[in-house]
């Protein structure tokens, strides 16, 4: 399933040296600002390595935020805000603005940022791991946990470290709720449809699998409405995306909903369902042709040429073709004009993000090495302060080639 979801670039940031001449005064604060410079560069490099994993990333991540703690709260009081947390100024760019960065002097926006990073790589991980041909069902558990896990770092910025933020992230920045929220949701979506993809392949009953996708279109219909009142010129194709995911998904629900009808002598009813549902997947099928003409940020997935978005065509019409023919031969019944209303719940397979924690600080954080900052000692012109004019290289994202369609199979 290789570009079947929509990922939005990767954030970009300035270089931070971390270097302190005449603030930093012994060596135990000394190391900490190389641990910090050569930990920083670390995990940027990971996020562009196909070799990395989630145990790579978390152990790379835990150790520069281990270390950035220091910047943001005394090791001596955990709840009393460091007296570094304004020394340094980070600068980075939004996933929605191109090389249009944001800068800030503040250790929690550096915190924010990284963190946003680390939860946009686990959704490039599920992504990439998705497409493989053949996946094994360990390799779908890792896709459902990775997209979970990305939703519980999205959730625990937005709840517990953006309200922290001195200066309010500007309209339609990454660090704005609507779009952390966005992206919260859209990752509990896209687990979902993992969950039903098995749920199909294990032959589940029917309104489970009804339950599941009119869940999942809710997701995708809620992820879209918070993006609404946003510039198009930069949400328009990722909003495309997230329509058209409902629409697709909701096809599903009353395809799935029609066989249930079906089941319970309810013929005239189920062929209206199926109706519904044929009318919704041409929607999404006009939807994907829009999606791919849509100017925007991020490569173009696209989910109109994957077999498991045309197996729903072929379900929808053969299902559809044997409730006219039941209703022929046997049950005779009036086919309401109006589709009938979804009023589906799930009680198995809905997605919760995975709790998600900053590491403590650093056992190299004593009070002692605190107090070998020293700063009254900083230079009237601080030079830890990014020059304006100072460009933010994008980052370089491998490009990943479709392989083999297997119609989301799981081994």
């Amino acid at each position: 399933m290789t570009h079947w979801f929509h990922r939005n670039p990767l954030k970009a940031t300035a270089p931070v040296s971390f270097n302190y001449y005449g603030v930093a005064t012994g060596p135990p604060a000394s190391k900490i600002c190389n641990d910090l410079r050569s930990s920083r560069m670390r995990l940027l490099e990971l996020f562009t390595d196909l070799s990395c994993n989630p145990e790579m990333m978390k152990s790379a991540a835990d150790l520069y935020f281990s270390l950035l703690q220091g910047f943001i709260n005394s090791p001596e009081e955990s709840t009393q805000e460091s007296k570094l947390r304004y020394i340094q100024n980070f600068k980075w760019t939004d996933t929605l603005h191109g090389q249009v960065p944001s800068a800030q002097q503040d250790a929690v926006f550096e915190l924010i940022s990284m963190g946003f990073n680390v939860a946009l790589w686990y959704t490039k991980y599920a992504s990439r791991l998705a497409g493989k041909e053949n996946i094994t069902e360990d390799e779908a558990k890792e896709v459902h946990r990775s997209l979970k896990t990305a939703a519980g770092i999205f959730k625990h910025l937005k709840e517990s470290h953006i309200p922290k933020l001195i200066t309010p992230a500007e309209k339609g920045r990454d660090l704005e709720p609507r779009l952390a929220e966005a992206y919260i949701v859209q990752c509990q979506a896209e687990a979902q449809e993992v969950t039903i993809a098995r749920a199909i392949e294990l032959k589940h009953a029917p309104g489970l699998i009804a339950a599941l996708a009119y869940e999942t279109a809710n997701f995708y219909q809620k992820a879209d409405h918070t993006l609404s009142s946003l510039e198009p010129a930069y949400s328009a194709k990722w909003r495309k995306y997230l329509h058209l995911k409902m629409c697709f998904y909701t096809a599903y629900a009353y395809c799935y909903h029609g066989q249930t009808l079906l089941a319970t002598d309810k013929c005239g009813e189920a062929i209206r369902s199926l109706q519904e549902a044929e009318k919704l997947y041409a929607k999404a099928e006009a939807l994907c042709k829009e999606y791919g003409e849509t100017k925007g940020p991020g490569p173009t997935a696209k989910p109109s040429g994957h077999l498991f978005f045309r197996k729903l065509g072929s379900l929808v019409k053969s299902t559809l073709d044997k409730c006219h023919r039941e209703n022929g031969f046997i049950y005779f019944q009036k086919i309401p004009t109006e589709a009938p209303q979804l009023e589906l719940k799930a009680n198995y397979g809905l997605v919760e993000p995975v709790p998600f924690e900053f590491p403590p600080a650093s056992a190299q954080w004593a009070p002692e090495t605190l107090a070998a900052f020293d700063l009254t000692k900083r230079p009237k012109d601080d030079s830890a302060k990014p020059k304006p004019e100072e460009e933010v290289k994008p980052v370089k994202e491998p490009d990943i080639r479709p392989q083999k369609d297997t119609g989301c199979s799981l081994s």
